[in-house]
């Protein structure tokens, strides 16, 4: 029975819209539990290659209007529905947690590994919301790869944005989506 439920979490995972999220958001001793169980990822040298940003309230307006800003700055010419689009992007999810991978340049543990369990703390941070009844959506977009956002974050030059994780909860139900076929996706290998 406990795998069955195991598995059902797994299967009954589903993005809701950050725009579809609202107040109220985990508080912070929920948080916390949920963190806890977002960091147990497969961590090849026990390396933790990765660290937390908590945008709420007022900061999450804050860095809309840094975004918008940012928006104009890349294209000058960009239209008011671009920089609105980008002014609202945090202010709908009451918590964005911004998974921040820290990683270590010429370990011998490779970048590209510590940047996959950065990765799965994202996907763990998603189960972990769900279970405690809370929707989410993993987002990136171009401010996750921007420099300038990076800066206006207090990234290092090392660290990496993988991934906001925007939770509250959801004002509609998510609808399940057609999901690939795995079968299709499986084949054996022979030498």
């Amino acid at each position: 029975m406990h795998t069955l439920y195991s598995l059902q979490a797994l299967d009954e995972r589903r993005s809701v819209p950050s725009r579809q999220l609202a107040e109220p958001g985990p508080d912070d001793a929920t948080l916390m539990r949920m963190l806890q169980s977002a960091v147990r990822v497969p961590d090849h040298g026990k390396l933790v290659p990765f660290r937390f940003l908590r945008i709420a309230g007022d900061a999450r307006h804050a860095l809309g209007e840094f975004l918008a800003a940012r928006t104009r700055e890349r294209d000058p010419g960009a239209p008011e529905a671009a920089l609105e689009k980008d002014r609202q992007r945090f202010s709908f999810a009451p918590l964005v947690i911004t998974v921040v991978a820290h990683l270590q340049p010429g370990h011998k543990v490779p970048e590209q590994e510590q940047l996959l369990t950065a990765g799965c703390v994202c996907f763990a941070l998603l189960q972990a919301a769900q279970a405690y009844g809370f929707g989410a959506q993993w987002l990136t977009a171009w401010m996750a790869y921007d420099p300038a956002v990076a800066e206006h974050l207090g990234l290092a030059a090392y660290e990496r944005i993988v991934g906001f994780i925007h939770i509250g909860t959801p004002r509609l139900a998510a609808p399940e989506r057609e999901r690939p076929d795995p079968s299709a996706l499986l084949e054996d290998w022979t030498p």
